[in-house]
């Protein structure tokens, strides 16, 4: 099974964002050494708790001090771009990084409605259809006409370059079949909001058709994951990201606290029954525990590949959380 990460260059209390971001270079150079096979950064607005406003800058950043593990974006939330900026962004990127480069979009606004209005400099956001906008960024990476004579008139440089993966996010299913016609790989949000099926799989799968960018149907999943030697340390290390989702659904985005500020944190019986149910969502535990969980949900639900996503307070719990991911899930 393949194994990536998903970083969202968390900002942990009391920590500084240009450290957050140096955090991000740290995991890339691991998980290179560890054997993992691509490595994503978010897309997040006016927020305090995460660094990841500029993926597409990090993922510079990350390809140059790395050499093999593949670097990209998840995602690039299209709503607020243009699909000529897109294109020649991701086609820089793969001219300088040939073979390394994923271009991971997603139709979310990766902030509040403040981010949405500043993103669009004040205008009321233009809700177009963003698959079409979607596939006319494909097209233009590949130096194709898309019928749209706004783009017709112009060319994505550099021209003729080794094209990266394209890649479509999701959390609900509803985008599997536009992924599979578009010829891009699918990559479902599984922390999100869970909801997995094989059901959604066989649907991206049924409706895949062969691309620049994709030859054959991948599938990724990504999880919220804790992992630590002992069952004990785990919770003591994922309390702080439960506390942060719990925060979230209560309309509140606080930076991570520290695992000892969590186990004193007070907390409700509701907030407690949430953080609960919410666990459905956090995978915490030892090496097997959590691997066999993976491996159990790839042979159900038949994905090709798991990312992790690893937000713990301190940069040494998360890189013992992919380092022990990685000695039990790759080969």
């Amino acid at each position: 099974m393949r194994l990536s990460i998903l970083d969202q260059a968390p900002i942990p209390k009391g920590a500084k964002p240009a450290q957050a971001l140096k955090n991000s270079e740290t995991l890339a150079i691991l998980g290179e050494e560890l054997g993992y096979h691509r490595m994503w950064m978010a897309e997040h607005h006016n927020g305090q708790s995460l660094a990841s406003s500029a993926p597409e800058v990090t993922a510079a950043h990350l390809a140059a001090k790395t050499n093999r593990i593949r670097i990209g974006t998840g995602g690039i939330m299209m709503m607020h771009y243009s699909p000529l900026k897109v294109a020649e962004v991701f086609k820089t990127l793969s001219a300088l990084s040939p073979g390394r480069i994923d271009f991971g979009v997603g139709r979310a606004p990766g902030g509040d409605t403040y981010a949405i209005y500043a993103m669009a400099k004040g205008k009321r956001p233009e809700m177009t259809d963003q698959y079409k906008e979607i596939e006319t960024t494909l097209k233009l990476m590949n130096d194709q006409k898309s019928g749209i004579s706004v783009y017709d008139s112009v060319v994505a440089t550099p021209a003729r370059v080794e094209l990266p993966e394209a890649w479509l996010l999701g959390s609900t299913g509803n985008s599997a079949v536009r992924a599979g016609r578009m010829g891009m790989g699918y990559s479902f949000a599984q922390f999100f909001n869970g909801g997995m099926t094989r059901e959604i799989f066989d649907t991206y799968r049924a409706n895949f058709e062969p691309s620049y960018f994709m030859e054959t149907p991948e599938i990724l999943v990504t999880y919220a994951t804790t992992v630590a030697e002992t069952k004990e340390e785990a919770e003591f290390l994922a309390m702080p990201i439960d506390i942060s989702r719990l925060q979230l659904m209560q309309g509140n985005l606080i930076q991570t606290l520290s695992p000892e500020e969590a186990k004193d944190y007070p907390l409700t019986e509701m907030d407690k029954m949430m953080i609960e149910e919410n666990r459905k969502l956090h995978l915490v535990g030892t090496p097997k525990e959590v691997g066999d969980i993976i491996r159990r949900d790839q042979e159900q639900y038949g994905f090709d590949e798991a990312m992790f996503n690893c937000n713990q307070f301190s940069i040494e719990s998360r890189k013992q959380s992919y380092t022990l991911l990685a000695k039990e899930l790759l080969d």
